[in-house]
C-alpha cells in the first residue's frame, strides 16, 4: 500500500509538471504586434491674396508597417462656402476662399484600419488697397450752363461757375457739371473711399468779379448725373438729370478764395460704379441771386488748383 501511494504520488506529480510546462511555452510565446498608425504631412501652411481665392493642399502619409489604402481632405474651420475639388486625393485644389483663416486637416488610413490626421493652415487676406487720383488737363467733360442763354454753354476755360445773379436787371443762373474717367477700376472692385477736392478761381469773371465766392447763402449740392450728357450737347433747356440721393453739401463759404478739400463722395461714387458714370452736377442749394461759387477748371494753367477726385479701392 506505501508503494502503491507512493507511485499514485508520482504520477500526479508528474502530469502537474507537464500542465505546468506547457503554460510556461504558452507564456514564453511572443507578444502580440500592435498596427502602427500612419505618420501623416498635411503641408506647410499657406497664405494668398485675394483676388486669388483658390489654393493647392499637398499633403503625404507614410505607414511603417504597412501601406496607405485611403485619404480625406476635410476643413476644420473658416468661413462656409469653399470647395475640396478631391477631398479623396493626398494633393487637391481648394477654391472659393474668402478673407479670414482656414484649418484643413488630412487623415490617411492604412491597410489594417488605422488612422493618423494632420492639418494645414491656410490664411487669405484682402486684396491690396489701391489709389487712382484724376486730376485731368482739358477735361471735355467738363461745362457749366446758365439760364441767361438757355441754349449754349460754356467749356474750355478757366473756371466752372454755380451762381444767381443778375444780368442787366434779370436774375440769371449758372450750374456745372463734371464728369471723370475711371472706367480702369473693375465693375466688381469695392470702393473705400472717393475724395473730391474743388480750389477757387484765383481770376473769377462772374458775380462781382473780384470774388471766387461771393454771398451770404452760398451753400451748393453736389448730386450724381443720373442722364447720358456730352459736352457740345448741354444747355440750360437741355441739361441732364439728378438726383438728391446721397448728395453732398458744400458749406456757406467762409471766405472769398476757400478751396473745398478732399469733400467726402464716396456714396456718389460707388452709385456711379453701379448705375453709370455720368458725372457731378452742381448747383447752389438755394438758387437766390447775388450769391456765387466759382471753382478753377481742367483748363486752369495752374495744374495743382484743377479738379481732383481721389479713388481708394480694393480690386
Amino acid at each position: 500500500m506505501y508503494r502503491r501511494g507512493i507511485l499514485v504520488c508520482s504520477i500526479f506529480s508528474f502530469v502537474i509538471s507537464a500542465i505546468l510546462s506547457a503554460c510556461q511555452k504558452e507564456v514564453d510565446t511572443p507578444n502580440f504586434v500592435e498596427n502602427q498608425v500612419p505618420v501623416v504631412n498635411a503641408g506647410t501652411s499657406i497664405q494668398i491674396t485675394l483676388p486669388v481665392d483658390s489654393t493647392i493642399l499637398s499633403g503625404s502619409a507614410v505607414d511603417q508597417d504597412g501601406s496607405i489604402v485611403a485619404y480625406l481632405w476635410s476643413q476644420v474651420s473658416g468661413n462656409a462656402g469653399t470647395q475640396i475639388v478631391n477631398p479623396g486625393s493626398p494633393s487637391t485644389k481648394v477654391k472659393g476662399l474668402q478673407v479670414g483663416t482656414y484649418i484643413f486637416q488630412l487623415m490617411a488610413t492604412d491597410n489594417k484600419g488605422a488612422t493618423g490626421v494632420d492639418t494645414a493652415l491656410v490664411i487669405v487676406s484682402p486684396s491690396p488697397i489701391q489709389t487712382l487720383t484724376l486730376q485731368p488737363a482739358n477735361n471735355l467733360n467738363e461745362v457749366y450752363i446758365f439760364s441767361s442763354s438757355p441754349n449754349s454753354s460754356t467749356s474750355g476755360i478757366h473756371q466752372l461757375t454755380i451762381a444767381a445773379w443778375t444780368v442787366g436787371g434779370i436774375s440769371n443762373y449758372w450750374r456745372a457739371f463734371i464728369k471723370f474717367d475711371f472706367s480702369s477700376i473693375s465693375s466688381t472692385a469695392t470702393i473705400l473711399n472717393a475724395k473730391l477736392s474743388l480750389y477757387a478761381t484765383p481770376a473769377p469773371s462772374q458775380g462781382n468779379g473780384v470774388d471766387a465766392h461771393f454771398g451770404t447763402s452760398n451753400a451748393c449740392y453736389i448730386q450724381r448725373v443720373t442722364s447720358n450728357w456730352v459736352t457740345s450737347g448741354i444747355n440750360w433747356n437741355n441739361q441732364p438729370s439728378t438726383v438728391t440721393a446721397n448728395q453732398v453739401v458744400i458749406p456757406q463759404s467762409t471766405s472769398p478764395f476757400q478751396n473745398e478739400i478732399e469733400m467726402d463722395v464716396t456714396s456718389l461714387v460707388r452709385d456711379m460704379m453701379t448705375n453709370g458714370n455720368n458725372g457731378f452736377g452742381i448747383k447752389l442749394q438755394n438758387e437766390v441771386i447775388y450769391n456765387v461759387r466759382q471753382y478753377a477748371s481742367s483748363f486752369e494753367n495752374n495744374s495743382s488748383i484743377r479738379p481732383k477726385l481721389v479713388i481708394t479701392y480694393q480690386p
